[in-house]
Parts: C-alpha cells; structure tokens; sequence
C-alpha cells in the first residue's frame, strides 16, 4: 500500500495534536505503519500548530514534504492556506472547518483577513470540503469537539474502518469525554457521506 500523508493544522488549542493521536491510533489498529510529527509553535499564545501523520505498510521519516500532502484537514481557514502548499496539486484533499481566528497581525491592524481563502483552497484541491464543524460540535453539547467533528468528515476518504476510529477515540480521548466524541465523530462521518 502506498503511504497515506495527512497534515492537520489549526491554531493553538482546537485539538490538533488530539485530533492527530486519534488519527494515528486508528491507523495503528488497522495494522499500519505510523510516524507522526508536530510542530507547535506559539500553541499557548493562539499560534500555528501543524501535526504530520504518515501510515502505510513502511513509513521512514515522520514528516510530509511540500506538495506531498494527501490530505490537508485544517481547523481555520487561515492555517489551511498557510499549509496548503504541502497539498499534492490538483490531488490532495481538503478538509476545512468554516472558522476565522485572526492572527495578531490581522487584529492589531496591519495586515487584512484575506478574502479569497475558499478560492485558494478550493483552486489547489482534488476535493474541497468546507465543513461549519464548531457550529456542529456546539450543537451535539461539546464546543472543542470541532476536531473530532472533522476526523469524522476525514474518515470517509481514508482506509480505515469505523471500528479502527471507534478504538482509537476509547484510547485517546478522556473517559470522560468518549461518549460526546464518538457523537461528533457520527456526526462529522454523516456531513461528509
């Protein structure tokens, strides 16, 4: 098989590295081979997080080069154009959550919001996919659930089984937690079939 890369970025605090670790539990528990990599930056400060995920039959390096990206799942629509170029062109997938958080650069005044992100995202990708996932999450009683929200939008597009997903989300997330995730997690598999 050949290696499936998917890079997941979102700003400080929504989920990246979780969302990541779920990712990779499930592609663990489908027998593949798994080398995950995270950068995070200024995470405590609202700053870029990015999280590489590599799974196939042999994964050597943990990181995904620019234009190698099967996937890019992107939790604000900002990050998503930061990291689109490690999109493959014209072949990656785009999976976005429909949600601005403006950087400090936006907010203090020097540099605008750009207007055109859909455009770029929608032009660079095989498949783009723009998905309210805070509004759902919100709507199924857990808010920071939007990136469980969007693994399970993901999930219809990768090789791995509901129960490989289900698994991954007992082991990763909270006790706590498991039962609101796993309705996120249908309800991003139903926004996305």
């Amino acid at each position: 098989m050949a290696i499936t890369n998917v890079l997941i970025c979102g700003v400080g605090g929504q989920g990246v590295l979780l969302a990541s670790e779920v990712l990779s539990e499930a592609a663990i528990g489908a027998g593949h081979d798994v080398k995950k990599s995270e950068v995070h930056g200024m995470s405590q400060r609202g700053g870029s997080v990015v999280s590489n995920v590599r799974f196939g039959d042999r994964v050597a390096s943990p990181l995904i080069v620019r234009g190698e990206a099967d996937v890019l799942m992107a939790f604000e629509r900002l990050e998503g154009v930061r990291w689109l170029d490690h999109l493959k062109p014209g072949k990656g997938i785009a999976v976005v959550n429909d949600l601005e958080i403006w950087p400090m650069t936006v907010s203090s005044g020097p540099f605008d919001y750009p207007a055109d992100i859909n455009e770029r995202l929608e032009a660079a990708a095989k498949k783009y996919y723009l998905f309210k996932a805070t509004e759902i999450a919100t709507k199924v009683g857990e808010p920071r659930a939007a990136n469980i929200i969007l693994l399970g939008a993901l999930s219809n597009y990768l090789p791995l089984t509901e129960e490989n997903w289900m698994s991954a989300l007992e082991k990763r997330v909270k006790a706590k937690f498991v039962d609101v995730n796993k309705k996120a997690f249908a309800e991003g598999r139903k926004i996305s079939s």
